[in-house]
């Protein structure tokens, strides 16, 4: 087993040596690497024996059979560099695809019965270049390609074994083997192997082979090797990234102009009339008693829950720290996909550092809702969320170990987590905190009566319901197209590289959130109604909803068959969904809290 970072743990990633041999810029041919029985076959029957009566029963087949079925990949690494599959398609042409490895078998569309891939043909590709005396040629791997075939080898073998021990058989095999053709004449091997009618069934003994076969390219260089990967095999063109961008900014335009037109005129002409002097006449009509300026002494308020807002806030805070850190540090480079692990290991340790954001936002925010418990809320800020995380990653984790998934982290390293959790963060967290309670509290522009005022019956648009299904619709809108590829990243294991037009999406996101939350708030005060500390942060978060309503859609793009697989997806989607409404609700929030303390402190108070 290869020494692996945190990343690849917290990913999945397993690298194991294999059997085979390569050496540099020496063809193979038919190199025989194993005999090994794979077990019974699918429609075959067992003896017969007392269980059923005598009975045949009809068995569905071995792993192999079943891995076929569900569509199991082999994922191989040369010099850290994955393998592309090259494949057939119409008229007989050969189509390459990179990144995702290549089918452990295949089922006969006529016979429906299951047939292994037990000969490969591993084409390299290198790079020659002068070594450090200038004298001695070097070589690089710049390319790796597989090549499967399904050959039924025609071998003998003799058994020298002890008696009734099949484990400790030994194999002899005849050389050469008929059905591998030796020829060196690479082109001639490719005809010989395609005109090959008997494939190997995924039962019984099975010997597997392979080729090496070395060519030298001169166009691709050491840096550049990377690039046919992360062009995704030209299925998602970065055409159709810039269409994303210009959807978002059509989006972006759209609730701007809309703000521009309802907000900016409303407000001109509301702060022109509440800053007027009124005459006798407007004051027997009593014509500035209605609006927003009629709940100036409520409209900051503390609101229900503030320890539970400030808490959400500060972990909201801190997960937007993070997401901005990651993808700008992607943005710059750092974040190759050839560097296994080290995207999660950014977002692990930016989250970690974050914690004192995190602290110092939700003291801030609850010493203004003068709130006395400031040692809880700093503790159910370093718990609340992260303990919820870990939890959730604990219970899908268990379930990975009992499926015997590769994906199951090991037990050490949830101990690294906790050790990350509690020995960094919280204490960060504490330290901002005690920094933010230290600071004055946020100032406001007019005093807050002491007895509330009484909210009048809104209608029904400005209802919770209809906010959260209406508020969530524009944020979502900018994002979704760049939604998908980060989800096919994560859930088909693509590449995923272009973070500038990931950065860029990503603010005009936290922009859409923001003016979505403004002009409800808006409507809102309008409306009499001055409790919207709440309000501003669902109609924001309610993006949340969307992304996880839109992972439903996604999911029947992905061959689950188990119901392990239904629980682990869509807890994790639920897990990211619950950080994009924490990370969204509190921009909404802030904006809406910026927004009222810039109106309110525009107009005269009498």
């Amino acid at each position: 087993m290869k020494n692996e970072n945190l990343g690849e743990f917290l990913v999945g990633d397993k690298i194991e040596s294999s059997p085979y041999i390569f050496e540099m810029t020496i063809d193979k041919y038919c190199q025989q690497l194993c005999i090994s029985n794979i077990g019974r076959g699918e429609g075959e029957k067992p003896e017969k024996g007392k269980k059923g009566k005598g009975r045949h029963r009809r068995i569905s087949g071995n792993k192999f059979v079943r891995a076929i079925r569900r569509g199991y990949n082999n994922n191989w690494i040369v010099d850290n560099l994955p393998s592309a599959f090259k494949m057939e398609v119409e008229n007989n042409e050969k189509n390459t695809r990179y990144g995702e490895g290549f089918p452990v078998g295949f089922v006969d569309k006529q016979t429906s019965l299951s047939y292994v891939h037990n000969h490969v043909n591993l084409e390299l590709q290198y790079h020659k270049f002068k070594g450090k005396d200038g004298d001695d040629e070097s070589y690089r791997i710049v390319g790796f390609t597989v090549e499967p075939f399904s050959i039924a080898h025609n071998f003998e073998r003799t058994l020298d074994e002890e008696e009734g021990t099949q484990s400790t058989a030994k194999a002899t095999i005849n050389h050469p083997i008929d059905s591998c053709s030796n020829m060196a004449d690479n082109q001639k091997r490719h005809t010989a192997f395609d005109m090959i009618q008997t494939p190997q069934k995924a039962s019984g003994q099975v010997l597997f082979t392979y080729d090496v076969i070395w060519s030298e390219n001169e166009e691709v260089q050491w840096s550049t090797r990377w690039d046919v990967y992360l062009n995704m095999n030209h299925t998602y063109p970065t055409r159709i990234h810039w269409l994303s961008i210009a959807n978002s900014m059509v989006i972006v335009f759209v609730l701007s102009a809309m703000i521009a037109a309802i907000l900016i005129r409303n407000l001109r002409r509301d702060m022109a009339r509440y800053s007027s002097v009124p005459t006798e006449e407007e004051r027997a009509d009593d014509l500035e008693e209605f609006g927003w300026k009629l709940v100036h002494a409520d409209v900051f308020r503390s609101p229900s829950y503030p320890m539970l807002i400030a808490s959400f806030c500060g972990s909201g805070m801190q997960i937007l720290c993070m997401s901005i850190f990651t993808i700008f540090f992607g943005w710059l480079g750092f974040l190759s996909p050839s560097r296994r692990g080290q995207l999660l290991i950014s977002l692990l340790v930016s989250y970690v550092l974050m914690g004192f954001i995190a602290g110092f936002t939700a003291a801030r925010i609850y010493k203004t809702f003068k709130g006395k418990s400031w040692q809880k809320t700093t503790m159910v800020t370093a718990i609340g969320f992260p303990g919820f995380a870990f939890t959730i990653f604990f219970i899908m984790n268990l379930l990975a170990v009992s499926q015997e998934s590769v994906d199951a982290v090991p037990f050490h390293t949830m101990f690294t987590m906790l050790f990350l959790w509690f020995g960094i963060s919280s204490p960060l967290v504490f330290f901002g905190a005690f920094l933010g309670f230290k600071k004055d509290a946020i100032e406001f522009p007019v005093n807050t009566s002491n007895i509330p005022r009484q909210i009048p019956d809104q209608p029904w648009f400005m209802g919770t319901i209809p906010t959260l299904i209406i508020g969530g619709i524009m944020p979502f809108g900018s994002c979704f197209l760049e939604l998908y590829f980060m989800m096919s990243s994560v859930w088909q294991h693509q590449y995923y590289y272009v973070f500038g037009i990931l950065l860029v999406v990503f603010f005009i996101l936290l922009l859409t959130c923001a003016e979505i939350a403004i002009l409800y708030t808006y409507f809102q005060l309008c409306g009499e109604d001055y409790q919207w500390w709440w309000r501003s942060f669902t109609t924001a978060g309610s993006t949340a909803l969307y992304v996880f309503g839109y992972s439903i859609f996604y999911f029947k793009q992905l061959e689950a068959n188990t119901f392990a697989s239904y629980v682990l997806y869509f807890g994790y989607m639920a897990l990211v969904s619950f950080m994009i409404f924490l990370m969204t609700g509190t921009v909404g929030l802030l904006s809406s809290l910026h927004f009222n303390k810039t109106i309110y402190a525009s107009i005269k108070i009498d």
